[in-house]
Parts: structure tokens; C-alpha cells; sequence
């Protein structure tokens, strides 16, 4: 292991467009289901609801949260909606679960997503049995990165030390309160949707390719 990870001892990975790369297009078929979750729930043209969609991403975090603060919608039916999606575009990923397997400590899932979807992608990946844990939406009650409240959150549910423990996560910005409690940060950065947020200086390590990258910090 590299000398700056040495004290690393949970590894907290990102699901979506970091456990497996974003040219999959996995999310591409849970966006455009959003969008016509939005365009049924308001009544509007899909171009209007797919504006409305994003403004409420950048604005809350997630469109569910947009959503439920200012419509009241009910989490459940719409996390069944949207994650109604075909998992074939993805391929069983050997040699990122013989990676992650390596690292010493412990890993879990941090994800926006719900734990019932997170399970058949990680299934998909060959990642089933990988992970102690997902902390996913629901343990969060819906307020989804980057609230820092709910990186609190995930340290005390499994008395996780902040500053012995590794974030990875493809959006730059749900880095950056991981960074402030004290977490050390790895940005997946392989070409999936980010916030207008342009500062960097939260950013430890960066990658654009997860497993590559595990590869090489446990040969060095």
C-alpha cells in the first residue's frame, strides 16, 4: 500500500457511475425515467420536466429530494419508478472485485440509490458479497449527498472513524464534505455528470478508472 493510505482502514465507495464506469450508460435509463416520472407527476412536456429535473439535482441533490421538499411525493413509489431499469449493460467486473477484496479493512456502499437496486447492480458486478454494508437513501431519510449531515451519519451508524477512512465517488462535489470531516478523497472522474461546483482543492487522488487504480496502490 502507498505510505499516504497506510492508515486507511474502511473503504467507502459511490455506486452509480463509480463501481462501474459511466460509459455503461446504466444512469442514462434511470435519468430519462426521472424525467418521465417528473413529466407524469406535474403534467408537463418531458423538455420542462427534464429542466425541472436537473434544477432540482443541483439545487437539492438529488431530484427525489427536490421532489418530496417541494411536492411531497411519496420516496418509495418513486424509487421503484425509476430504478425499473435493465442491468445487461453491465459485465461482471473480476478483476475490481479481486481489487477491492485486497484493500485491508473494511468496505461499504454509500449511495443516493436505494439498497434493493444497489444489491442487483453490485449481483450484476460480481460484487454481491463484497460489502458489509450499503447506506443507502432510505438510512439517510431521503436527504441525499452532499448534505454533510448525512456523512455524519454513515461515520456513526458504523462507527467509522473519519480519518482512517477513504471516499470514492465519481461526482466531485459529494467529495467535498467527506473531505471536511476528515475522510481522505478519491474522485472517480470518468466523464458522468457533475455539479457547476469547479473547485478541486477537497480532492485527494483522482482516477478514471477505479480498479486500475487499486491495482497500483497496492503495488506500490
Amino acid at each position: 500500500m502507498i505510505e499516504r493510505l497506510t492508515h486507511i482502514d474502511t473503504w467507502i465507495f459511490d455506486l452509480d457511475n463509480t463501481l462501474y464506469p459511466a460509459s455503461a450508460n446504466l444512469f442514462a435509463q434511470i435519468d430519462a425515467r426521472m424525467t418521465d416520472y417528473v413529466a407524469q407527476m406535474l403534467d408537463i412536456g418531458r423538455e420542462e420536466a427534464f429542466r425541472v429535473q436537473k434544477d432540482y439535482f443541483h439545487a437539492h441533490g438529488t431530484t427525489l429530494w427536490g421532489l418530496m421538499e417541494n411536492h411531497a411525493i411519496d420516496p418509495h413509489d418513486f424509487l421503484d419508478y425509476v430504478h425499473d431499469v435493465e442491468m445487461d449493460v453491465l459485465e461482471h467486473d473480476a478483476p475490481l472485485a479481486a481489487a477491492i477484496a485486497k484493500l485491508p479493512g473494511r468496505k461499504l456502499v454509500f449511495t443516493n440509490g436505494d439498497g434493493p437496486y444497489a444489491r442487483r447492480v453490485l449481483d450484476r458486478l460480481g460484487l454481491g458479497e463484497t460489502f458489509e454494508a450499503i447506506h443507502d437513501i432510505h438510512a439517510t431519510s431521503y436527504r441525499p449527498k452532499p448534505d454533510p449531515i448525512v456523512y455524519r451519519g454513515l461515520c456513526d451508524a458504523y462507527a467509522i472513524d473519519p480519518e482512517t477512512a477513504l471516499f470514492a465517488e465519481d461526482m466531485a462535489r459529494n467529495l467535498k464534505p467527506a473531505k471536511a470531516i476528515g475522510m481522505a478523497t478519491l474522485w472517480v472522474n470518468n466523464g458522468s455528470e457533475q455539479g457547476p461546483d469547479a473547485d478541486r482543492d477537497f480532492i485527494d487522488f483522482t482516477t478514471g478508472n477505479l480498479g486500475r487504480w487499486l491495482e497500483q496502490i497496492q503495488e506500490a
